[in-house]
Formats: structure tokens, C-alpha cells, sequence
């Protein structure tokens, strides 16, 4: 997709904000900046929309709705919907997500156009505090920026030694560029986030999935032990299942198979493998050595809790600052910045209350502290929870499993952290997340009215758990 504005012959020297990647966080500053009167230069140097749009959330969510129809149509008889069953096509819904990505962008490039933000296309660094050098295939040109905030994103991490071999041996970015590989066996090496998701969503769409992980799934997450357990109650009912205790050493083809060995020598083949071994900041060829910004060892941009760098005026978001690396994070990570640049806010980056989430047979949803976290701060947590399998609209729905699960302080009646899990819970935690007063938000819940049946209505049965079972009563319902 060619940006609205070319680099050469552009009179662009000077800038308010310039911004280096198009990802969420690097497109939500830009927006925010130019509604606010700002001059605003945002540069990418491969694809208009980073990551998220074309290889992470946006198809992959796309693929994962696909995956959920299918499995529902489980249902369909018994609901007097009669027919042929449904099967999935994983090369067709590789072209309904690129269709999607298409449209997004489309309207994505658009805005910013409205918005009178200039879009240069070429690889940016820093030749000086406040200066960036764009390299693009015309030419190069220069630019000073009062503000800059690198918004590079991540890259997948592989182990030492591995390597991609195309249309064979993918990792999760190339899953994306083209069509998916010929071939109904598949490999998944990784047991994280996207490990867990692609095992569903590959599994419904037609693959004969082997997944082979190190740890147990999610096990590096601060999802609850019970929220864990349901996904893996749920993804065996579907008989998928994680081979635990693989350590990846080798990768190779054999003929007209693609295969891994683990470190005791065992060897897997099937017609392709996804490599799903999680990612790396994406902090090389910046020309940083030209400012004071600086990392850590393990790549992240150091930052202050405003995410402003050490070079005064320099600010980092997103995934290049972790440790969680998500669009969500880094949508969160522009409007700080942005506030902040513009004197609006004092605000810090808060990663505990900027919504975690995973699609897979369930979805979990996390916003907050877990009981650890909480006891650690010297807090004493107690639990409400409420489960989907009475709800009616759940049940009307052939999808109950799940729950809602907040946690409160005990002394003091504040919501801690809160987790939802299962059908929806995507969206149900921005009921969670929404609370600017975390102090009252939960006199706030149990007060609201909600429609009937709903799932939402959960959140309310959690909070008066939390009151009836845990003597917070008093509080909750106003009368302390």
C-alpha cells in the first residue's frame, strides 16, 4: 500500500511529533497529536499498520471467529439447525483476513490523510537528538521533530541456530505474507500466547495439529490456575493437547516433509511447522548510538514511568518497551504520551490495568493484580466469582463454560484485579477496565442496571459474592 505523501521533493523539515512505526501505538499517537493541533510525521518502513494489523491481532482474531463458528456448529442439530456439517478451509479463510487487513488499512491511510498527518515510507534514524534521517527507495531526506516517540514494535524471537525455510518452516509474522502452506499436518513449537491460540484455531480449521511446548501452556502468565485449567478442559474436549517437555534444537526438511528435534533427539515431521517462540523488541538499525536512549539487556528501551527515554523529548511505546508486547499495551502506552507531551497529564504507565487476553477454545481475559500480587503489596485479597453454566444467556447460547472472577481488598473494599473467562470475554473486561476510581468501582457495579439475560450480568453476581461471602457488604452497598 503506497502512503499519501512521497519523501522526495517534500518540503518536511520541521515537526511538532514525528513517530517511527505504524503499528497500534505509533497510529494512535499520530491520530490523537494531529486531533490536537499538532504537526505530525509518522514513518514506516514495511507495512502501513505494523504487526498487529497485518500479521497479529487483526487476522488472527479474524481466523479465530472462523474457528469459533465451526466448533459451535457442534450444536447446530440439537438447536433445530439441520444441514450439512461444516468443515474448515484454512486457505479461504487465509483470503477472508487478508481482505479484512486490506480494508482496515485502506481506512486506516485514510484518516490519517484527513487528519493531514504526513506519512513518509522508508527506514528512519536518529542522526541526531531531534533529527531522523529517512532512507526511502527515491532518496533520503531529513527531518527535526521537537518530540519523537519510537514505536517500532517486535519481531519473532527463534532460538539460536533455527532458522525459517519458506512455506515450510514459518514463524508466526510469515504465517501471514502468503497463503498458508499446502499440506494438513502442522507442528506448533511453543506453548505461549500465540502457541495456544494457533493450536485452536488451526485444529478447527482442518489441520492435524502436533503441538510441542517446554513448560505447560501459559505457564509464564498470570492467568489464575482455574482459568488455565478450563482452557485446557476445553481444548481437550476438542482433542487438542500440548506435548510438554520439548526443547527445540534442530529444523529441517526431509523430501516432502518439514521436520523438528528436541534436545533428547526425538524428531516430529509433518507437512509444515509454526514456530511460535516468542518475540524480540524491534531496536536495531535506529541509530540510538546518536542520543542517550538506552536498553536493557534484554533489548527494551529504558524509560521513565512517563516512557519518556533518557534523551529528553525521545519517548518509547509499546513493544519496545515490554515486558507484555501487545496492541493493547501499546494503545495505552500512545495516549500517555501524547497527554504528556502536551501537558495534559502526569499520568504513569500503569501495564497491570491495560487488559491481557487470549483466544484460543476459551477466551481469558485479565485486567489487574492476581492473589500473589496482592499479597506482595500487603493487600488481602478476597475472591467473588460467578459462573457462565447458570446464566441463561449462556446457556442459551450452548456455550456456559467459564466465569468471572474479581478480586477485592478486604480492608478496604478496592477491586484488586479481575479475570473473565470464556465466550465474550474480550469484550465483557472492558466492564473491568473502565473504573477510573478503583477505590468505588465496585459499589459502582453492584448499583448499575443491566439488560436480561446477559453475560455481563455476572460481573454483577462476582461483586456481590465479594459482599455476601467476604463481609464487605457495608461497603459495597453504600451504607459505610
Amino acid at each position: 500500500m503506497e502512503p499519501y505523501a512521497k519523501t522526495q521533493g517534500v518540503d518536511m523539515k520541521d515537526f511538532d511529533i514525528g513517530i517511527i512505526g505504524s503499528g497500534p501505538g505509533g497510529y494512535r499517537a499520530a491520530v490523537l497529536a494531529a486531533l490536537r493541533g499538532q504537526k505530525v510525521a509518522i514513518i514506516e518502513r514495511a507495512t502501513w499498520g505494523g504487526t498487529c494489523l497485518n500479521r497479529g491481532c487483526v487476522p488472527k482474531k479474524d481466523w479465530h471467529e472462523s474457528a469459533k463458528w465451526i466448533e459451535q456448529s457442534q450444536h447446530f442439530e440439537q438447536r433445530g439447525i439441520v444441514g450439512s456439517p461444516l468443515r474448515g478451509d484454512l486457505g479461504r479463510a487465509w483470503k477472508h483476513q487478508h481482505e479484512v487487513v486490506n480494508t482496515v488499512r485502506q481506512s486506516y491511510l485514510d484518516y490519517l490523510k484527513r487528519l493531514g498527518v504526513r506519512m513518509l515510507e522508508g527506514s528512519a534514524q536518529f542522526i541526531g537528538r531531534h533529527e531522523l534521517q529517512i532512507d526511502t527507495a527515491e532518496g533520503q531526506t531529513q527531518i527535526h521533530c521537537d518530540k519523537i516517540i519510537i514505536a517500532t514494535g517486535s519481531r519473532p524471537a527463534l532460538p539460536p541456530g533455527i532458522e525459517t525455510v519458506a512455506h515450510r518452516i514459518l514463524h508466526s509474522d510469515e504465517l501471514f505474507d502468503t497463503d498458508v502452506p499446502e499440506g494438513k499436518r502442522v507442528i506448533i513449537v511453543g506453548g505461549g500466547i500465540i502457541g495456544t491460540e494457533f493450536a485452536y484455531i488451526f485444529t478447527m480449521l482442518g489441520r492435524q495439529v502436533t503441538w510441542l511446548v517446554h513448560s505447560e501452556p501459559l505457564s509464564h502468565t498470570r492467568y489464575s490456575e482455574q482459568a488455565k485449567d478450563a482452557l485446557r478442559d476445553a481444548l481437550a474436549a476438542l482433542k487438542i493437547e500440548a506435548q510438554s517437555g520439548f526443547v527445540l534444537k534442530k529444523v529441517g526438511i526431509r523430501g516432502d516433509l518439514a521436520w523438528v528435534e528436541g534436545a533428547d533427539g526425538q524428531r516430529h515431521e509433518a507437512d509444515w511447522v509454526l514456530l511460535a517462540t516468542g518475540r524480540h523488541p524491534q531496536t536495531q538499525g535506529l541509530g540510538l548510538e546518536h542520543t542517550a536512549v538506552r536498553r536493557d539487556e534484554r533489548g527494551f528501551i529504558v524509560t521513565d514511568a512517563g516512557l519518556e527515554t533518557d534523551e529528553p523529548g525521545v519517548y518509547a511505546i509499546g513493544d519496545v518497551v515490554g515486558p507484555l508486547m501487545n496492541a493493547n499495551q501499546a494503545l495505552a502506552d500512545a495516549t500517555l504520551v501524547v497527554d504528556r507531551i502536551l501537558g495534559k497529564s502526569e499520568a504513569r504507565r500503569e501495564p497491570l490495568w491495560v487488559p491481557e487476553l487470549v483466544y484460543s477454545a476459551l477466551e481469558l481475559a485479565r485486567i489487574g493484580m492476581d492473589e500473589e500480587q496482592a499479597e506482595d503489596a500487603d493487600l488481602e485479597p478476597a475472591v467473588g466469582f460467578a459462573a457462565f453454566e447458570t446464566s441463561p444467556r449462556a446457556l442459551g447460547q450452548d456455550d456456559a463454560a467459564g466465569f468471572v472472577r474479581l478480586l477485592a481488598d478486604m480492608d478496604s473494599g478496592a477491586f484488586l484485579g479481575g479475570e473473565i473467562v470464556g465466550r465474550d470475554a474480550g469484550e465483557l473486561i472492558h466492564l473491568l477496565a473502565q473504573g477510573s476510581d478503583r477505590d468505588t468501582v465496585l459499589r459502582q457495579w453492584i448499583s448499575a442496571r443491566y439488560n436480561h439475560p446477559a453475560r455481563a450480568e455476572e460481573v454483577l453476581n462476582a461483586t456481590e459474592t465479594l459482599a455476601a461471602r467476604w463481609g464487605l457488604g457495608d461497603f459495597l452497598y453504600g451504607e459505610s
